[in-house]
């Protein structure tokens, strides 16, 4: 590598990370906000809080990278030749693709990158973080339980607690429970603490009432009413919380936990239907050919910024080009996902808008540019 790589190779690596790790904080930021509830609402730690959103990083990341690989190639080399530093540099004898070779390698790395996050990291981490949150809704109950508030624990459960003491211990309870349909029943007690067993959470209740509506049976007497309120006090009886989210024990995956081999051959013994095999198979080849539209923007933006004539305050019609050319990718490679996604016979589309523009890209460095640069015309001699 020579010393001019190294500098063009130094500016567009320092300005990648700049500008990837800024985006990816501001989409961290503004996705993490619809998580705030747990620590608001919860009593979750910020820590906790911090960690959860955090294992969203790799999944943005994949996604913005051939981004803004694209827009740090673009807006550099614009700079340099605004600045006639390409001049100078093609005036030493560097040619189109000795320019464009530290960009060329940059995207290389980049799309390295994307593939160990598509293929490795964004799975590993999106399995952590739907696991912690699932344990976060149905299994840590006693977080969900806060003093003063009306805790919805699963779809047929609500707690109530006026005040928690230090020790853990909840005053002035009381407990909505939906779960037996047509019967519902209502529990009021004085204290109660929540203990976690091996079948699940469950809260104790000391000193309370238990009052439950029935329904008159069909062949009930003449003048009979149709509903009676039975009533029961006690000193201590005990409620299980965990029957409040069974039907959500079994956690479903969906198709960013999965590796390739299952997306691409599911077992059968999951019963998948056919509509989400056929996402499933589109979601593989999608992440299999989406690292190497980071080449391909990166070799889009090349194209714009080196073919033609820059002048020193021009330059933003083929900014303005460049970004239109990227703009209109990414929506086709997201008309074609969802062309896939319902039918797999679209899935060469994909391949074709992840490979398609490097190529077209690529000649257009090597030849196509050279035809839109008109000689210059011989000045003729002043006699």
């Amino acid at each position: 590598m020579t010393r001019i790589d190294r500098y063009l190779f130094r500016q567009l690596s320092l300005a990648l990370i700049a500008v990837t790790v800024g985006l990816a904080a501001l989409v961290w930021l503004t996705q993490s906000l619809r998580f705030i509830e747990l620590v608001l609402d919860r009593g979750l730690s910020l820590l906790v809080f911090v960690e959860l959103t955090s294992l969203m990083l790799p999944s943005f990341f994949a996604v913005i990278l051939p981004i803004t690989t694209f827009v740090v190639v673009l807006f550099i080399y614009v700079r340099l030749a605004a600045d006639r530093e390409l001049v100078v540099m093609r005036a030493a004898g560097l040619s189109q693709w000795s320019l464009s070779r530290p960009a060329v390698a940059l995207a290389v790395l980049a799309t390295g990158a994307c593939f160990v996050l598509n293929l490795w990291l964004v799975p590993v981490s999106h399995t952590a973080f739907r696991q912690w949150q699932f344990e976060i809704r149905n299994q840590l109950v006693g977080v969900l339980v806060q003093e003063g508030v009306f805790s919805q624990v699963g779809n047929d459960l609500t707690v109530y607690a006026r005040y928690r003491d230090p020790d853990g211990t909840l005053r002035g309870i009381l407990v909505h429970d939906q779960r037996d349909s047509g019967a519902p029943v209502t529990i009021l007690a004085e204290a109660g603490r929540i203990t976690v067993t091996p079948s699940g959470p469950r809260v104790t209740l000391v000193n309370g009432v238990r009052q439950q509506v029935d329904r008159a049976p069909a062949n009930a007497a003449p003048g009979t009413p149709p509903l009676r309120l039975n009533t029961l006090s006690f000193s201590e009886n005990s409620v299980d919380l965990a029957r409040a989210t069974r039907g959500e024990e079994v956690r479903s995956r969906d198709s960013r936990e999965r590796s390739i081999e299952e997306l691409l051959d599911p077992d059968p013994t999951e019963g998948l239907r056919d509509r989400e095999i056929r996402r499933f198979r589109a979601e593989a080849h999608q992440r299999l050919a989406g690292p190497f539209t980071t080449l391909s923007f990166a070799l889009v933006g090349l194209a714009v910024a080196l073919t033609g004539e820059f002048r020193r305050h021009g330059g933003g019609l083929r900014i303005a080009v460049g970004i239109s050319l990227v703009v209109g990718l990414l929506a086709f490679g997201l008309t074609t996902g969802n062309l896939a996604q319902r039918n797999n016979a679209w899935v060469p589309l994909i391949w074709v808008q992840a490979l398609l523009p490097a190529v077209i890209a690529a000649w257009w460095i090597g030849f196509g540019g050279s035809g839109l640069r008109r000689p210059r015309q011989p000045v003729p001699a002043t006699p």
